[in-house]
């Protein structure tokens, strides 16, 4: 019933703002001032749907309390539900994690005699980590067991950093340059004109360079699979191996992201305990996508053909959040001809946690708000994929619902289960209080939360499967805390969830100086 009723919202919505902007068309407004005035729009819809929301669940409280009281029992009811259903997904997931791990992933891409024309570009964009942090990545890199000699690493700085990053990058050059077949250091120019300073417009930099580097020693770029790495990220040993073996497993290669198994294990034994929370829930929910490919988005740490990207005109140079825009480029340019493949080999990656507590939890906020920022992808998706029309009705519906409901209900699910499951009761009309229904309230919404927690606490038992093997001056204590942490996921939700996504969905409606840039989360 809520899942109608959410999409009744939706169509509405979309409708209402059909119409309008068939009257600005009708009252000629010019072509660039109505685009202008679309796509004002279309950023201002989610924050929009969140607020009017928020604002309904206040009024109807008021003066329509029993009828919140039905929803919100409804809305327990499918909070329930669906981390019972999510569960399944999970268990999905994990089997074929397992099963991953037990496959020969070096002599199942020997099968193919041509498996060695393939050469595996790596970049690595940086902004003022620390030696460590890009020496403990190399050092993971020689770990793989696919050839060294296959892989180009393009080590991409900032010239805001340049000083700095020039140090560590002659460095890294002089340890690790003969190690593989080329390491490239690049430095992305600052301040360049319809550029937001960040990972995107390093990433399009790096594509560029990497481009002239193939082109001019004659490689053809259908030959190169390219991985877009954040810089702490550890590649299991055997990821290329099964990268190379899905990739030339293929019909039509360059028609698919290659999206693995995201972990946050670099420091989890040494993360603090809501940080770790937050790090677990990211990749919870990415491994029930990744049993649902149509819904897979690719995030963070992913692969692609490099000839694909070079055709799409590599990153957006504009954006915050080009892990998932690359993804939408590659789905409008190929006209929906285009998904992502999981495959279930991780890559290990940092939380947040540097050390201090309560900058810890800044730095995870930042983060969490920075991922909210990807409604921005829901005005680009109105302007081009929905208007695609080579892409079928039911794949541009199928991803704009995707996009759409996730971050809607990220940012209000929480907070309505919280917030409805008291304050309609106390500014009920005291004429109401002795209905059996409200009266008894409280009691049924812990019986259906209990029914929630049960879920949760299984989920926990799968974290342990994925937790890496724990350092010596670790405490075994840690082990059970593992599990136990879990009962802080409702907090974690409003604190590290709903509150940054409604930050940032707030500001991408209201615009202007409002609208976030690329922050960098601090590593150790």
């Amino acid at each position: 019933m809520l899942g109608c009723l959410k999409t009744l919202y939706l169509y509405f919505t979309l409708f209402t703002l059909f119409m309008l902007i068939r009257l600005l068309k009708f009252l000629r407004v010019s072509e660039n001032s109505l685009g202008r005035v679309e796509l004002r729009i279309y950023e201002m819809i989610p924050g929009l749907l969140i607020w009017v929301t928020f604002i309904l669940a206040v009024v109807l409280s008021i003066f329509k309390s029993l009828w919140v009281i039905y929803f919100v029992i409804i809305l327990d009811v499918y909070w329930v539900i669906r981390i019972w259903y999510l569960f399944v997904y999970l268990i999905v997931s994990w089997l074929r994690y397992i099963k991953s791990t037990r496959i020969n992933w070096q002599a199942k891409v020997q099968e193919f005699p041509n498996w060695q024309n393939y050469i595996h570009l790596i970049t690595l964009p940086t902004y003022k980590e620390p030696y460590e942090v890009v020496r403990d990545t190399f050092d993971k890199l020689l770990e793989s067991d696919y050839p060294k000699d296959k892989m180009v690493i393009v080590l991409g700085g900032e010239e805001r950093d340049q000083d700095n990053f020039l140090q560590i990058a002659n460095r890294i050059k002089s340890e690790y340059g003969d190690r593989f077949q080329d390491l490239l250091i690049t430095i992305h120019p600052q301040d360049l004109p319809d550029e937001i300073p960040g990972k995107g417009s390093n990433m399009y930099h790096i594509g560029k360079k990497a481009a002239e580097y193939f082109k001019e020693r004659g490689i053809d770029y259908s030959q190169v699979i390219i991985s877009m790495f954040d810089i702490e990220t550890w590649p299991d040993p055997h990821y290329f191996n099964a990268l190379t073996y899905y990739y030339l497993s293929s019909d039509n290669p360059e028609h698919f992201s290659y999206q693995p198994l995201v972990l946050f294990n670099n420091n989890i034994w040494k993360s603090n305990i809501l940080v770790r929370v937050v790090a677990s829930s990211t990749t919870f929910w990415l491994l029930t996508d990744m049993s649902r490919s149509e819904r897979l988005f690719t995030f963070s740490s992913h692969s692609m053909s490099f000839n694909t990207l070079v055709n799409v005109g590599f990153h957006p140079k504009g954006v915050v959040t080009e892990d998932t825009r690359i993804f939408l480029q590659c789905l409008n340019y190929f006209d929906g001809d285009y998904q992502a493949q999981p495959i279930f080999v991780p890559v290990s990656m940092q939380t947040v946690d540097i050390g201090n507590l309560w900058a810890s939890f800044k730095n995870q906020y930042i983060q969490i708000r920075r991922w909210g920022w990807g409604v921005e992808h829901f005005p680009w998706m109105m302007l081009n994929l929905v208007k695609n029309k080579k892409v079928s009705w039911k794949k541009k519906f199928r991803y704009l619902w995707n996009q759409t409901e996730g971050v809607y209900t990220w940012a209000t699910l929480p907070i309505l289960i919280l917030f409805l499951g008291y304050f309609p009761i106390w500014v009920a009309d005291a004429t109401i209080h002795y209905n059996v229904l409200i009266h008894n309230t409280p009691q049924i919404l812990k019986q259906i939360m209990n029914f929630g927690l049960a879920g949760i606490m299984l989920i926990s038992l799968l974290n342990i499967g994925f937790l890496p093997p724990k350092p010596k001056d670790v405490s075994w204590i840690k082990y059970p805390l593992m599990i136990l942490q879990w009962v802080l996921f409702p907090i974690t939700m409003i604190l590290f969830g709903s509150i940054p996504s409604i930050e940032a969905q707030t500001r991408l409606m209201l615009g202007g100086k409002f609208r976030l840039g690329f922050q960098v989360t601090k590593k150790n």
